[in-house]
């Protein structure tokens, strides 16, 4: 079975179980700041199992693109001399949002490995965590797994085990046990089953992984039940490929075998299993996809992580005997394998081959950087002494000087280096950035009332009842005379921030109480919460109040907002259809709108983007808002925005020769 079938026959068996069909989300994760880049399927769906988000369907199924090369998740150093480590990987999923749980989740899983997959059923053995009975009834009673094919991994195993089957999202949050999928390769291939001494062994490997939230641990640690379940699983599509193509490796699957190939031809190299080849045609894969999502390489950030793959790929080759440019010739063989799933992947081929040619012409100026700051250190060190780490690790992270190549030079001299003080330099990274990149959920207000209705693109003003009051995240019936709290209504004209709009201010009052709204931010999203502070009276839950939005400050974000709006279209104009928004500030003061080129722009482009964008504010047109169906609005030439997220129904704008998707607020005409 081919990889692109593998993939195909996924979504289609859950499609089949009334399950929506979602498209992978971008490697740059939308709206999360705690995340480098997407490396689970759950990413795009964090937010609706915490409840802050709210989709129109209950199960899902995706086949979502994924990197681990940098922050917490970095498997980079592994890549190529492993089986299985890859800094691009396709993980398959299957989610349920408090609709079905673990017996039809198992059975699911049960059903397509060995009905659909046809994989032998004594080939598979199953783990569940040590206290879930629940689970470990289905499998034994209802599928039929022998007992001895059962593990369970929990406490009594020690720390590790409980944490390999229990997974949590952070440290307070949605949380619950696991039920992992292994198969056995044989007696053939060294290894224990799950939980044995011998379990790091090649012979029993995961597949598939099914996650039951079903608690919530509260700061304390409290485990609370969710009052809707939710499952959300992952199986690596490399490694299911490999099974199901009766390989070890994942190299060995056909998609890699064809870049492989794909590579041999453009190093001249004559041994397709050399490591090289499967650096070259791992990073291929995860450089493509990078440039295809907005990133470009850089010095910093996820920039930086793309240049040092892009580097590591190229020194690989360099190993291989190839001496120019390369590289970028394997982005129409990566098309041929991969653009019928990823279409953006075939529209974007020819930006990916210049951004990666790009790159790879830069890289001689880095050697040339990088021999002179390792000429200038070796010259400075006495007769004998090592190379010490620290350069080393100044020339890798800093210059993008690979660590082999230093040492290759120094072995041409006789000296030795440091690659014990290498590492410690490398760990120290590591932990700073484990330390950044841990995902910390933010501490939500727990809310159960009613919805906030939204008045505010027609009016800036009304009348509205008081659903719930928070102080310091607490619910409480009232609060009094100079109180910072959370208001929560019915409904409201004020704007939530979302989308790069700042939420509006305002006031809150009635006979009784003035409440001075100094801001206004989602709790969920259709509850809205007015953040200020209560400057005179009492204000308690069942109050009815007046509303006023301020108008002066509205007006000015709406003017900015919709400019901002004429200046993406003319950024598109005039650089290409390459860019789109990756994230943006609007507020009364400026809009600050952030996209991807791979070039500064010149002054010649500047002055006509805002000759294109005040050509379009003269023409005072009027602003047409309409409401259709997000399939309608896409195929009319509307353009969804990077990181949001659309219901079925979607708001479409046209603002001069613009359309976009929006729940923004916008002036009635450009002028």
């Amino acid at each position: 079975m081919k990889t692109s079938e593998i993939r195909q026959k996924f979504l289609s068996f859950f499609e089949s179980k009334g399950h929506q069909i979602v498209p992978s989300s971008p490697l740059v994760p939308g709206n999360d700041p705690t995340l480098l880049f997407t490396n689970a399927g759950m990413v795009q769906f964090k937010d609706v199992f915490t409840g802050k988000d709210t989709r129109p369907y209950h199960r899902a199924t995706t086949a979502q693109r994924c990197v681990r090369a940098g922050g917490k998740h970095n498997d980079l150093e592994n890549v190529g001399y492993t089986a299985r480590h890859h800094t691009f990987f396709e993980m398959l999923g299957n989610f349920s949002f408090g609709d079905y749980f673990k017996q039809d989740a198992i059975r699911y899983a049960w059903t397509l490995l060995t009905e659909i997959y046809g994989l032998p059923k004594e080939k598979l053995w199953v783990t569940v965590y040590q206290e879930d009975d629940e689970a470990y009834d289905i499998w034994a009673k209802q599928v039929g797994v022998p007992v001895e094919r059962i593990i369970r991994i929990g406490d009594n195993k020690g720390a590790r085990y409980a944490s390999d089957n229990f997974w949590q999202m952070a440290d307070t949050g949605p949380c619950g046990p696991c039920s992992e999928i292994f198969y056995d390769h044989g007696p053939d291939i060294w290894g224990g089953p799950p939980g044995s001494p011998e379990e790091d062994g090649d012979r029993y490997i995961e597949i598939w992984n099914l996650v039951f939230m079903q608690f919530e641990r509260d700061a304390q640690g409290n485990m609370n039940p969710l009052p809707k379940p939710c499952v959300d699983t992952g199986m690596g599509l490399e490694r299911i490929a490999a099974v199901l193509q009766h390989v070890h490796s994942n190299y060995e699957i056909d998609l890699f075998q064809n870049l492989i190939r794909a590579a041999a031809r453009e190093t001249g190299a004559t041994d397709l299993g050399d490591n090289s080849l499967k650096v070259i045609a791992d990073h291929i894969r995860a450089c493509s996809f990078l440039v295809v999502d907005g990133v470009i390489p850089g010095n910093e950030g996820r920039g930086y992580v793309l240049r040092r793959i892009i580097r590591r790929a190229l020194r690989h080759g360099h190993k291989l005997g190839q001496k120019g440019v390369f590289f970028y010739r394997l982005v129409a063989d990566l098309v041929a394998q991969m653009g019928a799933a990823y279409p953006e992947l075939a529209a974007q081929q020819a930006r990916v081959e210049q951004v990666l040619r790009q790159e790879e012409e830069r890289f001689g100026e880095t050697l040339e950087n990088g021999m002179r700051i390792l000429e200038a250190a070796l010259a400075e060190l006495p007769v004998g002494q090592a190379l010490d780490g620290q350069t080393l690790f100044t020339l890798y992270d800093t210059y993008g000087f690979p660590v082999d190549l230093t040492a290759d030079i120094c072995r041409e001299r006789k000296i030795a280096v440091d690659l014990d003080g290498f590492e410690h330099a490398m760990a120290h990274q590591r932990e700073q950035a484990r330390a950044a990149g841990k995902f910390k959920a933010a501490a939500g207000l727990s809310y159960d009332g009613v919805a906030t209705r939204f008045d505010g693109y027609e009016h800036l003003q009304g009348q509205a009842s008081v659903t719930a009051l928070y102080v310091d995240g607490t619910a409480v019936p009232s609060i009094a005379q100079g109180q910072d709290a959370v208001v929560v209504l019915d409904a409201t004209p004020f704007y939530a921030e979302s989308g790069g709009q700042v939420g509006d201010t305002g006031l809150i009052s009635n006979a009784a109480a003035r409440f001075q709204v100094a801001d206004t931010q989602k709790i969920q999203s259709t509850v809205f919460g007015h953040h200020g502070s209560l400057l005179e009276g009492t204000l308690s839950v069942g109050d009815v109040v007046g509303t006023q939005v301020d108008e002066q400050r509205r007006a000015d974000t709406m003017r900015n907002h919709s400019a901002t709006h004429l200046m993406h279209k003319a950024l598109r104009q005039v650089l290409g259809e390459h860019v789109q928004q990756r994230g943006s500030l609007v507020d009364p003061e400026k809009t600050r709108f952030d996209f991807a080129h791979d070039a500064p722009m010149t002054p010649e482009q500047i002055a006509r983007v805002e000759a294109i964008v005040n050509d379009e504010v003269l023409a005072n047109q009027a602003v047409r808002t309409q409401h259709l169906s997000y399939d309608e609005a896409v195929a009319g030439g509307a353009m969804a925005l990077f990181g949001e997220k659309y219901g079925d129904v979607v708001r479409v704008l046209d603002i001069g020769f613009s359309r976009e998707l929006c729940g923004g607020t916008h002036v009635a005409r450009t002028g």
